[in-house]
């Protein structure tokens, strides 16, 4: 039953068996917060679809945003008496020619496993390091013990850490299967007793996914889903949606929910699911099962879900190799920042979760490019007509490195059609209102708290930048050089240097390397 439900989502093995990754040490990087830190002269995109703004200096005491200044003009010279006053005991940053974006939410945020070996401090340094201020953990993977006591001494900014929120999988911890909807919502009232900020859910009988979700959204809490293939003939995102679900995961349950000429999926006779090579192979031609784009019934999903305030978190990057598998495992980050144990993660086989790739070719790729077609073209005019699309990415599966697997997300965002400054707004807004706390975070406006990223380099030219490794850029010297990287990452009014973050990182993954004698090898090599 454990490598059952193991199967049901791109988790670690040991989800539901609860194994824990060691926690992070105590906080040693960052500087602040302080009494009042003022960010001169910085272009401002302030996550909110409003267009860049600049230069602005923008004052913070303590943790909180409490002035933003126009200075006029970019290139014209600056009138002091229009700038804040730095006070006694404050600091101020000279950030011209640089951008401030609100911190990144990362939507599906896996704090690492055993499988792949590596520390919530990696995992967090990583995030930290790419702008991602707050992260949801859907499942808490080491436990919900585990996570809220990495969550309060985030809080506490006794770790360095993101903001952390932490959704249990369904039925974790129960001492025996939950079969009837009494039981599910007595374990569903007992996890909020515990602390839990929401459930993810995988699926089970229509009886228990309507009581579980119906009494999560009545105790207040929030819900997600990966619809797993298991149950999604029985329960779809349109059934989870009615019933109170307050967002989905990745896109499985939706084509299901479009089918106008079949019930079930396409499967081949000799489809097992337990096969994962089968299983996602069969899974990349899902998307040209469901209805067309734009016809009546795909019409017809989209504003029921549009009507029920939904949030679509596709998670377009964990699946990108599915469609250029040499691409992803071949990504220039690799060689630095992924430890060897997660690079041994990623290789093919038939343990590790996601780690198919025995057999993966043109045909399988080519199958996966036209999945992607059909579901971005979904993905974009729902957030057209309105609709809420976030982004995460599912980290440490299929060669997505943690915190670079972010800004892949940020990169497919735009290629679905999405308008750079609509992908940074799904990276920062609408993140913080599916979480319920846009009052607090997601935008840089008067009032809210000091979760900020600093980039020396325009991220609305080129998401790249955002990359812990930057983008390559000509000079007017015709000089190859590499732009961005996050500077400074802000959280709760606390400086971090992004760039030494990295470096920590970098220092970590070296370490085992000699440890262990390690070097990077292709598979098949």
């Amino acid at each position: 039953m454990k490598k059952l439900l193991a199967a049901l989502s791109l988790l670690s093995a040991s989800l539901l068996t609860i194994a824990q990754i060691p926690g992070a040490p105590d906080r040693k990087e960052g500087s602040g917060p302080y009494s009042q830190l003022i960010l001169r002269g910085v272009v401002l995109i302030n996550g909110t679809g409003a267009p860049p703004m600049g230069p602005v200096d923008i004052v913070i005491e303590q943790n909180r945003i409490v002035q933003i200044s126009s200075l006029g003009s970019p290139g014209a010279s600056i009138d002091p008496a229009r700038r804040p006053r730095l006070k006694d005991g404050g600091k101020e940053m000279n950030c011209e020619g640089m951008y401030a974006l609100p911190g990144f939410i990362d939507m599906h945020g896996h704090i690492g496993g055993t499988p792949q070996g590596v520390t919530a401090e990696y995992v967090y340094k990583l995030w930290m390091a790419h702008g991602i201020t707050t992260i949801r953990d859907p499942s808490a993977g080491n436990g919900l013990a585990w996570t809220l006591d990495q969550k309060a001494k985030s809080a506490a900014n006794k770790i360095t850490a993101p903001r952390i929120f932490a959704y249990t999988a369904f039925g974790q911890g129960s001492s025996s299967p939950i079969t009837n909807a009494e039981q599910a919502r007595a374990w569903v009232q007992e996890n909020a007793k515990k602390g839990a900020d929401g459930i993810k859910f995988f699926g089970a009988s229509p009886e228990v996914m309507d009581a579980a979700i119906r009494e999560n959204k009545k105790l207040g809490l929030r819900s997600c889903c990966h619809h797993a293939q298991t149950d999604v003939a029985r329960w779809n995102v349109l059934n989870s949606a009615r019933a109170g679900m307050t967002s989905m995961e990745h896109w499985y349950g939706l084509p299901e929910a479009l089918f106008t000429d079949k019930t079930i999926q396409n499967f081949p006779p000799d489809y097992n699911y337990n096969d994962e090579q089968h299983r996602f192979e069969e899974a990349g031609k899902l998307w040209k099962q469901a209805a067309a784009p734009y016809s009546e019934h795909w019409n017809k999903v989209m504003n029921e879900l549009l009507s029920l305030d939904f949030t679509l978190d596709p998670t377009f990057n964990i699946y990108d190799a599915n469609r250029d598998l040499q691409r992803a495992r071949r990504a220039e980050w690799h060689e630095t920042y992924t430890m060897p144990s997660l690079w041994k993660f990623y290789e093919p086989s038939l343990q590790s979760h996601g780690s198919y790739w025995h057999s993966w070719g043109t045909e399988q790729e080519v199958e996966w490019k036209n999945n992607y077609r059909l579901w971005m073209s979904f993905i974009n005019e729902y957030k057209n007509r309105g609709g809420r699309v976030t982004a995460g990415f599912d980290n440490g599966f299929i060669y997505q490195t943690y915190g670079f697997g972010y800004i892949r997300e940020l990169e497919l965002l735009r290629e679905a059609g999405f308008h750079p400054l609509e992908v940074i707004r799904s990276a920062t807004l609408y993140g913080a209102q599916a979480l319920g706390m846009d009052k607090e975070i997601g935008s840089i406006e008067t009032g809210k708290l000091a979760d900020i990223v600093i980039i020396d380099a325009n991220p609305l030219k080129n998401l790249q930048v955002l990359y812990g490794t930057g983008a390559i850029e000509l000079t007017a010297d015709n000089k190859v050089i590499r732009k961005g990287g996050v500077l400074y990452t802000i959280k709760d009014g606390i400086v971090y240097d992004a760039k030494q973050l990295l470096s920590d990182v970098k220092r970590m993954v070296d370490e085992e390397k000699k440890k262990t004698g390690w070097q990077l090898k292709q598979p098949g090599n």
